[in-house]
């Protein structure tokens, strides 16, 4: 029951993204005995990959798992680096998202000839679940700020079809209603190319909403619920993707998006799009570039993640936007051995020009770019910058494997445990208009800081429940969770 309670959790969690990740796998000294079996000489020497078996992959097709290997049949390796060498493409499947486990095993059939075996447990690839969630940023916003409203509640279905066709491409199908209507078609394909490098993405949108945030008050989101829908939204994206190696990866993404507003909304908030418009069209053009070394994605321990982006908003003089924003992304993971790690995060953004409509600002308080103890604020701004730094110690990492479940890809259940402290730091500078009317002043300009204490709780199917109280710049305090990886 524990792992159907953290996969649904785990989707719920994925919010507009759907955002899935890795699981922290305790050192396994059989896994790393059965590596060394062809390094048992000290003297050391080379080997050749002689063939290469795969079992276990009901679904995934070969090539898919072939291109995540450092090794190929007919390759030459030193033996004492093969074990290594094995142990990092281990990671490399499991950051896949396509396995619950990978375990790659030698076999020396003739002298100084080796064969692998790589042994997979799938995942469960279909997951048609409902949506019964909060249409706020976070818990702490819906329970503080609106009182733990029911009505704020969005209800639908999400269908999440990974691994499809087996090439390791995703499907994902949205039809939300209640405090905002939202529908949308996404659908990944990582490959579409021989050498495996080149692939593309295509997402369709379309969203009403009764209920919206026109305006901030105090940095909090100051919402109009009206019996007529308010806001329409529709947008359309391709991307090609290009992945020459197994670590760097990167994006160029072509989009075209559309709003409309009622005349109430711009009545209450004429800067919502320019004071006499109640309609905005634009495309925009953005590149991304990450480099991804991190041990496993969902709950990483050790390794660095680097992510920039640039994106201009506005291709034509027809469009109704004009912006050019940069985004810098960097994170450091540091095992610091008997159970200890320490983590950090930089965030750096940059947008110009200043001057533009409410619903195109920049803001620090969405997604995880936030102050811990900050999270029912948002905080916009042209410029911000934050660090978060977490400090950890494991007291519990055990996979059990429920043998009396009937379907073989739930059986493997990871689950760990993770006492914390940490400390962070952010700045947001104002927006003219903001300095100008002297309004949402109050967390601009200045140093934010936050800190406070936790646990972590990092289930299967890429679930981290976080438990945090946390303590911030304005003497406030209180608990907070959370259902996702803290970066």
């Amino acid at each position: 029951m524990l792992v159907f309670i953290f996969g649904i959790v785990s989707l719920f969690s994925s919010g507009k993204n759907g955002e899935p990740a890795g699981f922290p796998a305790p050192s396994d000294t059989l896994r790393l005995q059965r590596h060394a079996t062809v390094s048992t000489d000290t003297t050391g020497r080379f080997l050749r990959i002689n063939r290469i078996f795969i079992v276990g992959n009901r679904i995934t097709r070969d090539q898919i798992i072939l291109r995540e290997l450092s090794l190929k049949t007919g390759d030459i390796v030193y033996s004492e680096d093969l074990p290594g060498m094995l142990t990092l493409d281990e990671k490399k499947l499991i950051n896949t998202r396509l396995f619950n486990t990978a375990e790659i095993r030698t076999l020396e059939m003739e002298e100084n000839n080796v064969d692998l075996v790589i042994d997979l447990n799938e995942r469960w690839y279909t997951f048609p679940v409902p949506i019964f969630e909060l249409s706020d940023r976070n818990f702490n916003e819906w329970w503080q700020t609106y009182n733990h409203d029911l009505r704020r509640i969005n209800f639908g279905l999400r269908l999440f079809q990974f691994n499809m066709r087996g090439r390791n491409e995703t499907l994902r199908l949205v039809a939300q209603f209640g405090f905002q209507k939202r529908f949308e078609v996404s659908y990944r394909i990582p490959y579409i190319d021989r050498k495996q490098k080149q692939g593309l993405g295509f997402d369709f949108d379309f969203s009403e909403t009764k209920n919206l945030p026109y305006q901030t008050e105090d940095h909090k989101l100051v919402f109009l619920k009206a019996p007529n829908v308010l806001r329409t939204m529709r947008g359309g994206a391709i991307t090609y993707t290009y992945r020459n190696s197994f670590y760097d990866f990167h994006s160029l993404k072509l989009e075209f998006r559309s709003t409309s507003i009622t005349d109430t909304i711009a009545s209450l908030n004429p800067h919502f799009i320019a004071p006499g418009k109640k309609s905005q069209r634009y495309g925009a053009l953005s590149y991304q570039f990450t480099s991804d070394h991190r041990d496993y994605v969902g709950y990483p321990l050790h390794g660095y993640y680097f992510n920039t982006a640039l994106i201009r908003t506005g291709l034509t003089a027809a469009d109704d936007v004009s912006k050019v924003e940069a985004t810098v992304n960097y994170s450091k993971f540091v095992d610091l051995n008997k159970g200890f790690f320490l983590s950090n995060n930089v965030v750096g953004y940059w947008s110009s020009p200043e001057r533009l409509s409410y619903n195109a600002y920049g803001a620090l308080g969405y997604r995880k770019q936030f102050v811990r103890g900050y999270e029912i604020y948002v905080i916009e701004g042209p410029q911000y910058f934050l660090n978060k730094t977490t400090f950890k110690k494991r007291i519990f990492s055990r996979v059990y494997n429920w043998k009396a479940m009937p379907i073989q890809q739930f059986r493997h259940i990871p689950f760990a445990v993770y006492l914390k402290t940490y400390a962070d730091l952010g700045y947001v500078n104002n927006y003219p208009r903001y300095d100008r009317e002297q309004v949402n002043t109050t967390l601009t300009n200045k140093l934010l800081t936050g800190a406070g204490f936790g646990v972590d709780i990092v289930g299967s199917y890429d679930t981290a429940l976080r438990i945090e109280y946390s303590f911030n710049g304005l003497g406030e305090r209180g608990l907070f969770i959370h259902i996702k990886r803290e970066f």
